[in-house]
């Protein structure tokens, strides 16, 4: 870990909460700090004061989050397990009463932005890196229901690799969350920014299921947490001794909001559980998860996956199939099943997503009682679950890429007892269980096999290889 990572764990190392429920009812901690201590917050600080010719007023912070197991279910409504990582999002910020935003960043790629408090608005057919700042601010004044909002002055810094996998755009959506509480004189617990949030990055036109706003307020330091939805809670889960989790970075870039991939994966399942809910006499014209079918019909996860295999085939299912199924008109279908940038596709792979929703379930479960029994096989039995889900990503979800697949084939032939793609797919990172005692070659194998063959790997190669452990969660600070 680097010098300025260690200390930002310090600074927000706060104290640990025993009991879930005084953990979601707690506000983010406001924590006073010495930013001369931190040569990253001091960078900022001298940004922002070239950049507006005034220091900030506070600062917030908000985690990026690796996902070890539960890929693409926490919007079907399933429970997942992920952990903050040291990597972030930093915004220096200073308030006034001039009813504007005013946004920059210390990345030179990345363009500044104005705009009226009057008029926040998100263009989700154009996703810079700003509308996704907007998408906190407007759900916070949503949720509170503010108005006017306070102006704003607010340089944002980011350590999270773009388009990773790692939640640098929800962190970012959780960042100008806690900018606009705070600036605004208000007071909102973790469930409530973390429910907000969720909510609200859906106007850049992402139907995300909430696990990434949830880890990034509801993380503590040293444990993963099982995020579980409706109502949102978190568990503690203690990783075993006697292994490390490395990211690594795939170096192939994929921004949900610019595809519809991602949509498309939440429509398949959209369809699927109307579909089930269909033949096994429900009504289903309410039901949009494959979690609440689980719950409606009162199954285990092992006999829906045996509904699956019964009810739906493996071809593709036609737009005609699915609308003669349900008995509704190409004109329903299209309005108020499918999602806005899924109105072009015309067939839908409903066995395999649904086959996958129900088994990751089933593994994130497992995975959670092996840490919490900690048998002597915990590290093998846990990679070995890794494996399985990446397997299921690949050819059931098919959210992999070649790359992602040559990385984690690496990742397993170096040592790791488990390797998987963690995020959205079709890019980003992997994440690899690594015994210690492997762990020097495992890293010297991994950049000699991946990264250094490739000059433009290669060049991001610091960045893109590291380990991990469980970090905090979102944060203000001021200065002392």
């Amino acid at each position: 870990m680097s010098a300025d990572g260690l200390q930002l764990r310090r600074l927000f190392n706060v104290c640990t909460v025993q009991y879930i429920s005084v953990l979601m009812e707690k506000n983010p901690p406001n924590i006073k700090v010495l930013i001369s201590a931190d040569q990253r917050l001091q960078r900022l600080k001298e940004a922002f004061h070239v950049k507006y010719e005034e220091f900030p007023l506070f600062y917030a912070c908000a985690p990026g989050r690796v996902n070890l197991i539960g890929e693409h279910i926490d919007y079907c409504g399933y429970a997942v397990l992920p952990m903050a990582i040291e990597q972030n999002i930093l915004a220096a910020v200073s308030v006034n009463n001039s009813q504007t935003i005013h946004l920059a960043n210390t990345d030179p790629r990345y363009k500044d932005f104005t705009t009226s408090i009057n008029e926040v608005t998100i263009d989700r057919e154009n996703p810079q890196w700003y509308y996704y700042f907007l998408c906190g601010v407007k759900g916070i004044q949503e949720q509170l229901s503010l108005s006017p909002l306070t102006g704003l002055r607010c340089v944002v810094d980011g350590s999270i690799p773009a388009s990773s996998g790692l939640s640098s755009s929800s962190a970012l959506v959780c960042c100008a969350g806690l900018v606009t509480m705070e600036a605004n004189q208000q007071s909102v617990s973790k469930v409530t920014l973390a429910e907000t949030c969720a909510r609200c990055e859906r106007y850049i036109g992402t139907e995300g299921g909430g696990m990434d706003q949830s880890i990034s307020f509801l993380a503590e330091e040293g444990t993963a947490k099982l995020i579980e939805f409706n109502p949102l809670r978190a568990t503690d889960v203690k990783l075993p001794d006697g292994a490390v989790f490395v990211i690594a970075n795939s170096c192939v870039e994929m921004n949900k909001a610019a595809s519809s991939h991602f949509n498309i994966r939440v429509v398949e399942c959209r369809i699927a559980t109307k579909v089930l809910g269909k033949v096994r006499g429900l009504d289903w014209t309410g039901l949009q998860k494959l979690g609440e079918l689980q719950t409606e019909l009162g199954l285990s996860l092992e006999k829906m996956l045996g509904l699956v295999e019964e009810v739906l085939h493996p071809e593709p299912y036609s737009r005609d199939e699915v609308c003669k199924i349900l008995g509704i008109t190409a004109e329903y279908f299209s309005t108020s099943i499918l999602s806005a940038n899924t109105q072009h596709v015309s067939h839908f792979k409903l066995y395999q997503r649904a086959r996958h929703v129900y088994a990751e379930a089933a593994r994130v479960l497992r995975f959670k009682a092996v840490c919490d029994s900690a048998p002597a096989t915990a590290v093998p039995e846990l990679g070995q679950l890794m494996n399985q889900s990446h397997a299921s990503c690949r050819d059931l979800y098919e959210c992999s890429c070649p790359e992602l697949d040559q990385l984690v084939d690496i990742c397993l032939q170096a040592g790791a007892v488990g390797s998987r793609l963690t995020g959205a797919g079709w890019g980003g990172c992997t994440v690899s269980m690594v015994p210690v005692e492997r762990m020097d070659s495992f890293l010297r194998t991994v950049k000699e096999q991946y990264y250094k063959p490739d000059a433009r790997r290669a060049a991001l190669l610091k960045q893109s290889l590291f380990t991990t452990r469980p970090g905090g969660g979102a944060t203000i600070f001021t200065e002392e």
